[in-house]
């Protein structure tokens, strides 16, 4: 499998404001952007994936380069999802629980 992060910018302010993403390459295989139609997509980075979406459904305008992650990596990122996903689920299903301060 493989490793996508898909960063979501609501305007051009939000994506010059916002540097994070940056970073993000470090921790997936694919980086893509998603934006609607109206955003100028030629001042996203060209080295990361482009799709455009509305309301109503997305398209994929352009495939994201591979930049493999290295195997110790993978497995810290897909151990902080998982945790981070069980948390999650462990608060919805029991509210009242004080697990998520605990770990």
């Amino acid at each position: 499998g493989q490793i996508w992060i898909v960063e979501i910018k609501s305007s051009l302010a939000d994506f010059r404001a916002d540097g994070k993403w940056e970073a993000y390459r470090d921790h997936c295989d694919r980086l893509l952007f998603a934006v609607d139609a109206a955003f100028p997509a030629d001042v996203l980075p060209e080295n990361a994936g482009l799709i455009v979406a509305d309301e109503y459904g997305a398209e994929l305008l352009r495939h994201a380069p591979e930049h493999r992650l290295a195997a110790a990596r993978r497995k810290a990122v897909t151990l902080r999802f998982a945790r981070a996903a069980a948390l999650r689920l462990h608060r919805i299903r029991d509210p009242d629980s004080r697990l998520g301060t605990l770990l």
